[in-house]
């Protein structure tokens, strides 16, 4: 439960005189926290993420801070941060306020390709940033790496199948790629990125971002857009991306095949039930993954 502490922090990191008169959910019941904030001047709205659910830790919350600071520092597409309690010393808990981007995730279906080839080059910026690891951006060898499904499957704690098999083998003996180490926002799926009124897209949510190569981003935005959306779809997001990048992706295949190893064996029924593709139930999603995966191992195996 958000606590007065917690809530009065917010207020200070607005003004001297604010005052949080509404709070509500951006997911239903969970964080992060839309806040109405009033004061002399008027109303303002703000984020307020701290680590009330589970699976988000503060370190993540951490993490997503920095990420602010450094899209800001580079100009790139994003919210702002406004304030930062990382160590609780204040609120009480792990916590940021940051700026309310307006605008939807919505994709109204069936996308446009134009929508695909803007998602792809929203990336491009972030990826232009070279970038070393620090404590609170850490090197990232996949996409939400605090999740590691492919080792999940190794240590027996999830069940595989004969592809994911196949897949997790011939990328460990790939290895990874010798690349430069860049900014990653590091969940990059439609969900992530907000359509401002202008159809400009921003990305948010950087509680997992990190350093490493750009196709870690890639290929997680192209395996989602290929579940949600069709196998079309994944080359219109590259297209974008090199488009924007003016450059050629490197070792595509392989970061596509990492994107779909760390996903669990078989989909639930999220895409479905979240809207995102009315018709898509748990088995259809598996089944598009596995397409996805498929297509990438060919590339990788020649």
């Amino acid at each position: 439960m958000l606590t007065e502490r917690l809530l009065s922090w917010a207020a200070t990191a607005a003004g001297s005189d604010a005052r949080v008169i509404d709070v509500r959910s951006l997911h239903g019941s969970d964080p992060p926290w839309l806040l109405t904030i009033e004061q002399e001047s008027g109303t303002t709205t703000a984020v307020l993420r701290e680590p009330n659910m589970p699976g988000i830790w503060p370190f993540m919350i951490r993490t997503g801070a920095e990420a602010l600071r450094a899209a800001e520092r580079h100009w790139l597409s994003a919210p702002r941060l406004l304030a930062a309690d990382l160590d609780g010393a204040q609120s009480g808990v792990v916590a940021t306020l940051e700026t309310v981007v307006a605008g939807s995730t919505a994709w109204p279906p069936p996308t446009s390709a134009e929508r695909l080839r803007a998602a792809g080059a929203a990336l491009a910026p972030v990826h232009a940033v070279p970038m070393e690891p620090t404590k609170d951006l850490r090197f990232r060898p996949r996409p939400i790496a605090v999740d590691d499904f492919a080792r999940d499957r190794r240590e027996g704690r999830m069940p595989t199948s004969r592809l994911l098999q196949r897949a997790d083998e011939l990328i460990a003996a790939h290895g990874l790629p010798a690349e430069r180490t860049v900014f990653l926002h590091g969940d990059v799926w439609p969900g992530n990125i907000l359509w401002t009124e202008g159809d400009t897209p921003v990305l948010i949510d950087w509680k997992t971002a990190g350093v490493g190569a750009p196709g870690v981003d890639l290929g997680e935005l192209r395996k989602q857009v290929a579940i949600i959306f069709g196998p079309e779809a994944p080359d219109l997001v590259l297209e974008g991306w090199e488009r924007a990048a003016r450059a050629t992706a490197k070792h595509v295949a392989y970061w596509d095949a990492v994107a779909a190893l760390n996903t669990p064996t078989t989909s639930d029924d999220g895409y479905q039930t979240g809207g995102w593709a009315p018709l898509l139930d748990g088995a259809a999603a598996t089944e598009r993954r596995d397409a996805f995966l498929e297509a990438a191992l060919t590339e990788v195996a020649r």
